[in-house]
């Protein structure tokens, strides 16, 4: 199934396509929540604490692959808004060999660098092997990652969030299971979690492939006219290029403050790995609203639909705040009883500093929901150099308050957290100021 969004009451349109693609970035996180919580509850404070700094690991490296997939999906709206079925074809083909090149590129660099990556992270060297164990099996879901993807974002584009949930939805009960499996029944520990997650990878990749392949033919059929033109790589990598750099430059501000966390020790390191994994749950629903704004307004603006955009705009402005507001007040007020989901009661130090995070972190996701909407307006109206601006001023920002901020023994670690929401402000100051300024180019 194919949806235009050019047409159609503008908040209606947006949240019936939004609403898949939220549910199915909710099971992802729950699979990767089940990684963290049976973890913790089997494997000890260890084990948590190597996983987490794992998982942030993880998540810089597949953030490549993602901003190359959403600057594709970016090219395939436009072009599905324009009618151009010739564009529309040759940026696919273009798109998949890019990204399968980054992919095996990306797969051969950090097996090859695997125990350098974990010294750079100043992993405690009681938690060394545990990291390693899980990074080894982890890193071999890189492909399965690449085809979700690259598939996902492709039917997105089109109007078709509905079959990417299901696809996360069977890979997520699988991983669930597959977690209970392998470490509660079978005890193979940390690389266990690892082996169900990339079992479930694949699941998903090569399905949603297959189905993809099987269900729009006419997308791959060969014909004549349609080749794989360098004038089409040159646009996919151009929308693509700058929408990578901002998805990596946000995740390795992620992960060069996960290298501060760990110097605090394994506490911290426990309470942070619970925590993240909440605080990401929590503003996920308005980060994938913000990337379903962003291919309404690809789409709309393909079509030259300036009147839609700038609806499209106030409501999603509204609606984002709204939600933000109602999760910051529901993860404000139960913290404690969210970590206790993920750390044992004993673990009151663990479960305090966690508690402490979140109350910081979770008071201001109305600015993150603001983030993320500036980050699909700007890549869709074909300036994703804005959002690497944007990406620079709030990580940069939360890296260097970070590491500053905990270097002064009344804060501590208090202040990795307070570095965070103070990033977003700034983000936001400069991406609305840029809009309010530029308005009548934008959106004329």
């Amino acid at each position: 199934m194919e949806n235009e969004m050019t047409r159609g009451p503008v908040m209606k349109t947006m949240l019936r396509f939004s609403v898949p693609m939220i549910l199915g970035n909710l099971l992802q996180q729950c699979y990767n929540i089940a990684d963290t919580l049976i973890v913790g509850r089997f494997l000890g404070t260890d084990a948590l604490a190597a996983v987490g700094s794992a998982f942030s690991l993880m998540t810089f490296l597949t953030s490549i692959l993602l901003g190359l997939a959403m600057g594709s999906g970016t090219v395939f709206s436009i072009r599905f808004g324009q009618g151009d079925r010739l564009g529309l074809k040759e940026g696919i083909r273009a798109s998949f060999v890019l990204l399968g090149l980054v992919a095996v590129v990306l797969n051969a660099a950090v097996f090859a660098l695997l125990d350098g990556i974990i010294a750079f992270l100043r992993t405690p060297e009681p938690l060394f092997e545990l990291m390693r164990s899980y990074l080894w099996v982890i890193f071999t879901g890189i492909m399965g990652i690449f085809l979700y993807n690259f598939f996902g974002s492709l039917l997105r584009s089109l109007g078709n969030s509905v079959v990417p949930l299901v696809f996360l939805a069977v890979s997520a009960v699988l991983n669930i299971v597959l977690d209970l499996v392998f470490v509660a029944v079978l005890h193979r520990g940390v690389a266990g979690a690892a082996e169900a997650t990339v079992i479930a990878q694949y699941v998903s990749g090569l399905g949603i492939a297959v189905y993809t392949l099987k269900k729009f033919p006419h997308l791959f059929r060969g014909e004549e006219k349609v080749k794989l033109r360098l004038s089409r790589m040159r646009e996919i990598f151009s929308f693509s290029a700058l929408t990578c750099v901002q998805q990596s430059i946000m995740n390795f501000g992620i992960l060069a403050v996960q290298g501060l966390v760990n110097s605090f020790g394994t506490t911290v390191m426990a309470a942070f790995a619970a925590a993240v994994k909440i605080d990401a749950f929590a503003y996920l629903p308005v980060q994938d609203f913000g990337n379903a704004f962003s291919i309404f307004i690809a789409q709309n603006y393909g079509a030259r639909q300036n009147e839609r955009i700038r609806q499209g705009i106030r409501g999603a402005v509204l609606a984002s705040a709204g939600f933000s507001l109602l999760v910051s007040v529901l993860v404000f007020a139960f913290a404690r009883p969210l970590m206790g989901l993920f750390v044992d009661a004993g673990e009151t130090a663990v479960i305090a500093e966690g508690v402490r995070y979140l109350r910081i972190e979770g008071a201001f996701y109305p600015l993150i929901g603001m983030l993320f909407l500036l980050y699909g307006l700007y890549r869709a109206l074909g300036r994703p150099g804005m959002s690497v601006v944007l990406t620079v001023a709030s990580l940069g920002t939360r890296v260097a308050l970070a590491y500053a901020l905990s270097a002064i023994p009344a804060l501590g670690v208090v202040g990795i957290w307070w570095s965070v929401p103070i990033g977003w402000l700034l983000a936001d100051a400069l991406g609305v100021g840029y809009y309010l300024a530029r308005r009548k180019q934008l959106t004329p």
